[in-house]
């Protein structure tokens, strides 16, 4: 759906985005990730033709990005901006009228999502009289009312409480399940987790990781295994020998267990099972993949001068 190549952005004497190329497939969820200043902002404000590259192209469904382009993404920027003394639907109708619905469509759409959100009494409301939390929820209705095909989110969930943040992420994978193609540029890991199918990681303008979510933890596993099970701690210790470290153990009932233990020369489950099974009652043995919080220190640290 969408093809970066090779694309470069310099501001003066410094280099924002230094030869980028990703692709990200249509119907997925595409987390742009990174620590601030890496160009992930950059790299949106040349999707939403807001800049322009120095170097590189970018290509829509094989077509070279252009004008025509602009009605089929919505862009939730991280930077909020509302005019304060308009009222809610008006100013949603406008946000909607200046993507290109007539105005009996906006207010279609508008009144949709109000609804949808349940915030339909405040339609009638200036935007100045509404909560952070409030004119957040209008802002992401903003961005999505004129049924974008791509959906660019920065910072989505900066503001919201926890069932806010519930409410945007299921909105965003019925998006998904709609077949739009979303890109999720976020500091918050667990909805990486949750939600993305991909990530590219961006650091010091280059493009550092760029795989699926599941891959990237795979490759960045520590041999770490939870172990529940039952017996004697000198028996599970003597089991482990010298081929696993303890990381940590807790016990959850009469001899029940729970242990984390790190594999020192690369063993696997059944190494696992192997070593423990004679001498303890196994009830669970999980490999530990690390979250993308760790995935994402670790790319960050070793791709940092």
């Amino acid at each position: 759906m969408i093809e970066v190549k090779g694309v470069s952005k310099f501001y003066s004497q410094k280099k924002a985005l230094d030869e980028v190329s990703l692709n990200i497939e249509a119907g997925r969820i595409f987390g742009l990730i990174g620590p601030n200043g890496a160009g992930k902002t950059t790299l949106i404000r040349i999707l939403n033709q807001i800049i322009e590259p120095s170097a590189g192209q970018v290509l829509i469904g094989g077509i070279l990005l252009n004008p025509l382009h602009v009605k089929a993404f919505g862009y939730l920027p991280e930077e909020r901006g509302l005019y304060r003394e308009m009222k809610v639907l008006d100013h949603l109708i406008f946000l909607a009228s200046i993507r290109g619905l007539y105005h009996q469509d906006a207010q279609k759409a508008a009144k949709h999502w109000l609804e949808k959100f349940e915030i339909m009494p405040w339609s009638k409301k200036r935007i100045d009289s509404l909560s952070k939390g409030m004119a957040q929820k209008i802002q992401f209705i903003g961005s999505i009312l004129h049924d974008p095909q791509v959906v660019i989110l920065d910072e989505p969930l900066s503001g919201f409480d926890p069932l806010n943040i519930q409410l945007i992420l299921n909105e965003i994978k019925a998006m998904k399940e709609g077949g739009k193609t979303i890109i999720f540029s976020t500091h918050n890991m667990n909805s990486v987790d949750e939600i993305c199918d991909e990530v590219g990681l961006i650091n010091h303008g280059k493009l550092v990781a760029h795989d699926k979510v599941s891959a990237l933890k795979t490759q960045h596993k520590t041999g770490a295994f939870k172990v529940r099970y039952k017996g004697n701690q000198i028996a599970f210790a003597n089991a482990l020998w010298t081929g696993f470290e303890l990381v940590s153990t807790e016990e959850i009932g009469d001899q029940w267990f729970q242990s984390v233990i790190r594999s020192r020369q690369g063993q696997t489950f059944n190494d696992v099972f192997s070593s423990l099974s004679p001498a303890l009652e196994l009830h669970l043995i999980e490999e530990q993949l690390p979250g993308m919080q760790d995935v994402f220190l670790k790319l960050v640290t070793d791709s940092t001068p």
